[in-house]
C-alpha cells in the first residue's frame, strides 16, 4: 500500500510564502512523476506543477515564476515553495505521484488547505 502525506498548508496574507511537503511511504519499486494539484470551492481540480524523477518541471501559467517544485528522491518527497501568494491561490492542495509497485499507479494525498487573505 502506498501513502502520500502532505504537510505545510496554512493561512497567510497576500504576498506571503508557504512551503508544502509530500512524503511517499509504503512498499514500491520507484516513483516517476510527482506533482501538486489544487481545487478551490466550486471549481475543478487543476494542475499546479509537476516534476519528473529526472528533475524536469512543468508549471501552470498562473503560478509560473511564483511557485517552485522540487523533490528529494532519497526521501521520496516532493516540495512546493509558494511565494508571492495571491487570494486566488486559496485552495485545497493535493499531492500526486506515479508509483510503480507490481503495476504503475497514480496515488493522491489527502490534501492540505492553503488560505491566502487580502
Amino acid at each position: 500500500q502506498v501513502q502520500l502525506v502532505e504537510s505545510g498548508g496554512g493561512s497567510v496574507q497576500a504576498g506571503g510564502s508557504l512551503r508544502l511537503s509530500c512524503a511517499a511511504s509504503g512498499s514500491f519499486f520507484s516513483i516517476n512523476t510527482m506533482g501538486w494539484y489544487r481545487q478551490a470551492p466550486g471549481k475543478q481540480r487543476e494542475l499546479v506543477a509537476t516534476i519528473t524523477s529526472g528533475g524536469l518541471t512543468n508549471y501552470a501559467d498562473s503560478v509560473q515564476g511564483r511557485f517552485a517544485i522540487s523533490r528529494d528522491n532519497a526521501k521520496n518527497t516532493v516540495y512546493l515553495q509558494m511565494n508571492s501568494l495571491k487570494p486566488e491561490d486559496t485552495a485545497l492542495y493535493y499531492c500526486n505521484a506515479e508509483v510503480r509497485t507490481t503495476y504503475l499507479g497514480r496515488y493522491w494525498g489527502q490534501g492540505t488547505q492553503v488560505t491566502v487573505s487580502s
